[in-house]
């Protein structure tokens, strides 16, 4: 009896398995390869070029520290994802999409699948036209080289990797910036108004603060990736830091980015790995945010000196928490994108004829001295611009986290609702493009230096609920 109820057994196995088509049969028998590679790509410029950050035009000088682009590509055997982190202020979207598509053309990773983003550094090359500094021609079409160069020798370097990922907050260097002040104590802004209820940057220890205008995001997500032996490959850190500057002027520098970067190699005592290491810190939704306590109590630190200061803070606590982290052999990994239409806030017709007097008359014209006269000449710019434009959106997956991007410089408040909604979860501002400032609804009313209309704060009032929104949607998928 038992012999017949063993043959009946085997007999109805084979059946079973004669009916799983033999490449089904293939791949469950084929172990799942999680793989990485990570580089870094060289992009400092010449001197003189113009240096981006300010309303006036500045030259570089002498470099600092050399500038980067930051590259990570993984792999989950089905599909692939490139980060790009580069040492830059903003980025346009016609030259991401420039690297994009060299990107794909010699790795095969679609433009949907690659999120190229900006540091903000403010003391690196101008590469789209701002305020009055514009961009060097010959120094644009050699970066889009590099990037695409720094995601390519990242995807030659795939190898078996396992990847992590956590969080840790970090408060201690992150402020608001915008703050309300007691009446009469808020300047008229450039077109001459009076109803600003708010003060960005209003000075340490300044008699007339009240409070904060809003929040705060002290919390840095990092995704840690290793060799299946243990040898660290890359380590990809967000937080949610403007930047923070104290630099000699005409100097090139990473900000405090390229110092992180640094100090993680050393802490994780990989500064002499083979292949080479590489730490990258992106910026968070920090449109309104920066590492001034103007309450007062900061010691004045020496040039570079508190970029050194926050860098190894962050670092040191990333650090800390990735004793916690459990590596995963295999996580599967998924890319969403969409376009999303906003509205321009163009300037009115009755507005122009001031703004033109007012470029017209500048004592220094062809150089706008006063603020007045810089978001005038602002105003003429953007007398022709298109009533609409597109805003590239993108998610990613990465086993259970997901990352969105966002093209601009979204508020603190932006990230945190994005937070909340969609656990797990964390923003990577100046990605894939640049569409200026992104103030929530409240913080237009508010007014303020980031609500100003220019080319770094042009999109409807209401963008920022519309890309919360829209966001949401890609990571759920």
């Amino acid at each position: 009896m038992n012999r017949c109820l063993s043959l009946f057994v085997l007999l109805c196995a084979a059946t079973c398995l004669a009916r799983i088509p033999a490449h089904a049969q293939s791949a469950a028998a084929k172990p799942r390869v999680f793989r990485a590679g990570s580089a870094t790509s060289n992009i400092t410029p010449w001197l003189g070029v113009s240096i981006s950050g300010g309303f006036q035009d500045l030259k570089s000088r002498h470099v600092h520290d050399e500038l980067h682009v930051r590259c990570l590509v993984l792999d989950d055997g089905e599909t692939r994802l490139a980060f790009a982190f580069v040492d830059v202020a903003l980025l346009g979207r016609e030259l991401i999409d420039e690297a994009k598509a060299l990107i794909r053309e010699h790795t095969g990773i679609p433009p949907t699948h690659v999120l190229v983003a900006a540091t903000h550094t403010h003391s690196a090359p101008t590469t789209i036209p701002l305020a009055q500094c514009e961009p060097d021609p010959a120094y644009q079409k050699f970066l889009v080289q590099r990037v695409a160069d720094g995601v390519r020798r990242a995807a030659n370097q795939l190898a078996p990797a396992r990847i992590g990922w956590g969080a840790v907050d970090v408060p201690q260097h992150v402020f608001n910036r915008r703050w309300r002040m007691k009446p009469g104590a808020v300047p008229a802004n450039p077109f001459g108004s009076t109803n600003d209820l708010v003060r960005t940057n209003p000075g340490v220890n300044n008699p007339d603060l009240v409070e904060p205008a809003g929040p705060t995001d002290p919390q840095v997500w990092f995704v840690s990736v290793q060799s299946t032996n243990g040898r660290p490959i890359a380590l990809l850190a967000d937080y949610s830091l403007h930047y923070v500057g104290g630099v000699t002027p005409g100097d090139l520098s990473a900000d405090y980015y390229g110092v992180f970067a640094e100090r993680m190699a050393e802490l994780l005592q990989a500064e002499r790995s083979s292949p080479p290491f590489v730490a990258m810190l992106a910026n968070g939704t920090s449109g309104n945010i920066n590492n001034i306590n103007f309450r007062g109590g900061q010691p004045r630190q020496p040039a570079y000196g508190q970029m050194r200061l926050v860098a190894n803070d962050v670092a040191n606590a990333v650090h800390a928490a990735l004793a916690k982290v459990q590596h995963r052999d295999w996580v599967p990994l998924a890319a969403a994108h969409s376009e999303l239409k906003l509205a321009v806030r163009r300037p009115a017709a009755e507005e122009l004829p001031r703004a033109r007097e007012l470029v017209s008359r500048a004592p220094s014209f062809p150089r706008m001295a006063t603020l007045p006269e810089v978001y005038a000449r602002e105003s003429v710019i953007m007398a022709d611009w298109p009533a609409q434009v597109s805003v590239p959106l993108q998610a990613f997956r990465i086993g259970d986290v997901r990352i969105g991007a966002i093209p601009g410089e979204p508020f603190a408040e932006v990230g945190l609702d994005v937070k909340r909604l969609s656990p797990n979860t964390f923003v990577i501002s100046l990605a894939n493009g640049y569409y200026g400032y992104i103030p929530t609804a409240e913080q237009h009313r508010l007014g303020g230096y980031e609500t100003w209309r220019c080319r770094w704060s042009f999109l409807e009032t209401e963008a920022s609920v519309k890309i919360v929104d829209a966001l949401l949607g890609l990571l759920g998928k």
